[in-house]
């Protein structure tokens, strides 16, 4: 059997019968050492994480931190380092689970573009200047920016962490957009977020699984993350709530759902496709055959098909715009809900973090102001009539 061949629940079987690391759910070569979880590479690489399991194996055992081998620290050994000592922060509870995925594409684009083997010390600042180059091909400004920083805090990892001798060298083309740059795309760019009359006009166009997907938009302000790992758990229909903590940064969520929201999941429900993977079992939102609609792939990166189908739908009804996509939605669910003049309520229904002191003594938010909210929004969307 080789490594390419599918375990239980879609994961790799060893290559081998005697294969001393074991396939983990973050898509990597693991394996359990003085009570620790240590990570050696993805399940695409065996043959790599074996060896670095075998480079790394007798300071692990002696509770030492590995040494770098050979001539120095690579690409590949810098992100696995990297990635181990986000995994434990996740597992301690300081960053969420989907900030620690979150590295992984980075980790991968880093790795395409530099090489594998690729020496760290050897890195120039026309290196960086490529790297951002790639991204300015497939990012906008406000994701360019997030992935820089990110990039930032991978290579900054191996001086802070004594595994070079010398900071990395980014050069000046390796900076973020700045604040202005940001501000005048936005501007030319235009709003965010669509009129009622369009919402309507999508769900009257939508299939069966989108149309409960742009509810929860503009109901709830879900966005392609939060809906991609939605369970089934989360919705009770029964009474009229969703409650789901936010992927991105963990934060508990509660909101009422509309009668629409409700009828609509209901008929997802009831048509909902089997998932191919076990692991997705409690998955709301599931593709025709089988795949959720967000996923972190086996090469570390997510794949979002939500986006793309939105846009499909934007373009048969002629709404497209550049920069305005499905998350537009969540843009129109805050700034309607804003008018409701309890943003308290509107940020617990967002997920947003709030670091004020008022937040330490609230203990709770009640249900009614939360309705009052989603309410305001319903009346909004299906109510008003808009005048050219």
């Amino acid at each position: 059997m080789n490594s390419t061949s599918q375990g239980k629940a879609g994961k790799p079987a060893k290559p081998y019968l005697d294969f001393p690391l074991f396939p983990h759910a973050t898509r990597r070569w693991a394996k359990k050492i003085r009570g620790k979880l240590h990570y050696f590479g993805p399940w695409s690489d065996p043959d790599g994480a074996l060896q670095r399991y075998l480079d790394q194996r007798d300071d692990l055992h002696a509770g030492r931190t590995p040494r770098v081998s050979g001539d120095g620290l690579t690409v590949v050994d810098l992100a696995n380092r990297f990635l181990t000592s986000k995994q434990r922060d996740a597992e301690a509870g300081e960053i969420s689970l989907r900030t620690f995925r979150d590295y992984h594409p980075t980790c991968a684009r880093a790795l395409e573009c530099f090489g594998k083997r690729r020496l760290v010390v050897e890195l120039t600042a026309g290196d960086f200047g490529a790297l951002r180059g790639v991204m300015a091909k497939t990012l906008g400004l406000a994701a360019r920016k997030l992935e820089i920083q990110k990039t930032r805090a991978i290579f900054n990892f191996a001086y802070a962490m004594d595994l070079i001798d010398r900071p990395v060298r980014f050069g000046p083309d390796f900076r973020a957009p700045s604040a202005r740059v940001l501000k005048k795309a936005r501007r030319q760019n235009g709003a965010k977020m669509f009129s009622a009359e369009e919402i309507r006009a999508m769900l009257d166009a939508a299939s069966t699984q989108m149309k409960a997907m742009i509810l929860l938009g503009i109901n709830a302000g879900y966005g392609n993350n939060d809906l991609g790992s939605l369970p089934l758990s989360a919705l009770d229909l029964e009474r009229g709530w969703v409650e789901h903590a936010r992927p991105k940064t963990g934060v508990d969520r509660r909101c009422p759902l509309w009668a629409e929201t409700i009828d609509a999941l209901k008929a997802v429900i009831a048509s909902r496709p089997k998932p191919k993977d076990p692991a997705d079992a409690d998955l709301v939102f599931v593709k025709p055959k089988g795949r959720p609609w967000v996923r972190l792939d086996s090469d570390g990166r997510w794949t979002d098909d939500l986006g793309p189908a939105a846009i499909r739908l934007l373009r048969r009804l002629g709404l497209h715009r550049p920069g305005r996509t499905f998350y537009a939605l969540r843009h129109g669910f805050e700034t309607i809900a804003g008018e409701s003049l309890d943003q308290v309520s509107v940020n617990t229904i967002m997920g947003h973090t709030d670091q004020s002191m008022a937040a330490v003594y609230r203990e709770r938010i009640s249900d009614e102001r939360l309705r009052n909210v989603v309410e305001h929004v319903r009346k909004w969307l299906f109510e008003t009539k808009e005048t050219k």
